[in-house]
């Protein structure tokens, strides 16, 4: 599609865009918001986490040996540069959930020229805790005179949102199961530090840069919101239903020929 067209065809995919992530973070807030307690720090890190139990279990040495290692592979180094010593207990606030939508710089090309557009992945967040948003490290991150001990907290909690949910499968794969798995991705910039998302199995995409552009200079803002693909929606996976088919066809070949 071309021109007129094709803007008005991005504004109906993004009404659509628009509802479906209205509907899914209801419904995955409310999921993290009954599953928050497992999903504390302390949960996992007990009293080497402010707040947690005070006796030190076998399960919380574990996952602060673990944490701790992550820390020194990856905080001793740039873009970090931290101090390898780490103080527990940490003080990482309440221990709530936060989510954040996936955001990411694009170098949109076009005959017009090019433009530096900031693409919204709209189904997928990242999952911190209380006040670390990704915000907060991009800019420790870009500050020269930076404060070591805030940014090592930063640090911190990232590594042990990361930590916790590692160390839960069953939860990530009743996650799963309810449509929003968790992933562990690397973010550039950020060197290797593993960052917890979540968000709906569900493909979004960004169409061609033209359009991007265009969309771009009718708003005037320098910012694009990916849409989905109709066909998605009728594809979305079901866990459950491909392991029950999976072993109905192992046990019975014959009758379940042709079922997808």
């Amino acid at each position: 599609m071309k021109g007129r067209d094709s803007v008005q065809s991005l504004l109906v995919l993004r009404k659509l865009t628009r509802a479906i992530a209205e509907t899914a973070r209801a419904q995955m807030t409310e999921y993290l918001a009954t599953l928050a307690p497992l999903l504390r720090p302390s949960s996992i890190l007990g009293d080497y986490v402010v707040g947690g139990q005070k006796e030190t279990t076998r399960k919380a040495e574990k996952a602060y040996q673990e944490l701790q290692a992550l820390y020194e592979r990856i905080a001793t180094t740039a873009p970090y540069n931290l101090p390898r010593e780490l103080r527990p207990p940490f003080n990482l606030g309440p221990g709530g959930l936060e989510i954040t939508p996936v955001e990411s710089p694009h170098v949109a090309s076009a005959e017009s020229g090019s433009r530096t557009i900031t693409v919204r992945s709209p189904l997928t967040w990242t999952l911190t805790y209380t006040d670390f948003p990704p915000m907060r490290l991009s800019d420790q991150l870009a500050t020269k005179l930076r404060s070591a001990d805030e940014l090592q907290k930063i640090v911190v909690s990232y590594l042990a949102m990361h930590v916790v949910t590692s160390q839960q499968p069953g939860l990530m794969r009743m996650l799963e199961a309810l449509r929003f798995p968790v992933t562990s991705v690397r973010v550039p910039g950020w060197g290797d530090l593993p960052v917890t998302r979540i968000g709906l199995r569900m493909a979004t995409y960004r169409p061609a840069d033209g359009v991007i552009i265009e969309s771009a200079e009718l708003t005037g803002v320098d910012a694009f919101e990916e849409v989905v693909s109709v066909e998605e929606i009728a594809t979305l996976p079901d866990p459950l239903k491909k392991r029950l088919t999976d072993i109905a066809q192992e046990h019975m070949p014959d009758r379940m020929a042709g079922t997808p």
